[in-house]
């Protein structure tokens, strides 16, 4: 849509009763680069960001970046279709070093929540598996688990997919 411009978004968080202080008072010239889902984009020399639609109600982009041959992606706010992996997902993570994946649920979960836009760790473990992915990273917590679901969540899929890990506050990829 039109109205959904960078430039728009974020003048629209930046504003009462969201933020103090209005895009337009900020002294720095500030330049927006838009985009359609499914663009490659080249940031800088040598870095190369393809993008991808994911499957969201509000809708959401899915990231590659590549940098000097290695690659990591970020997949948020999808949900998958059990049974059927989402080919663009599939063809963003390819190869890739690092998929950092929306594990919201797990497969018992998931049914209560069709609808919601998200998905599972062991979808992430499939599609990494499928893909040839190396690292899977678990993340975008179901705020209802404690540290405990986390850590058995984490025993789980390092079984399921050894080199898998939870994503923690502060961690460094």
């Amino acid at each position: 849509r039109s109205e959904d411009t960078l430039k728009n978004v974020l003048s629209g968080m930046m504003k009462a009763p969201f933020f103090p202080v209005p895009m337009t008072n900020l002294a720095a010239q500030i330049s927006f680069h838009d985009f359609t889902a499914g663009a490659t984009l080249t940031p800088a020399p040598g870095i190369v960001l393809r993008t991808a639609p994911l499957n969201h109600p509000n809708r959401a982009t899915g990231y590659r970046v590549e940098y000097g041959g290695k690659s990591i992606c970020y997949i948020t706010d999808t949900e998958h279709v059990p049974g059927k992996p989402d080919r663009r997902v599939l063809d963003l993570i390819a190869e890739a070093d690092i998929v950092i994946y929306d594990c919201t649920y797990t497969d018992d979960e998931f049914p209560k929540y069709a609808g919601w836009g998200h998905s599972t760790w062991q979808e992430g473990a499939r599609l990494c598996e499928a893909a040839r992915a190396r690292q899977l990273v678990i993340f975008h917590h179901d705020p209802g688990h404690d540290d405990a679901a986390m850590d058995r969540i984490g025993a789980a899929a390092a079984k399921l997919s050894p080199g898998s890990t939870v994503a923690r506050e502060g961690m460094v990829l």
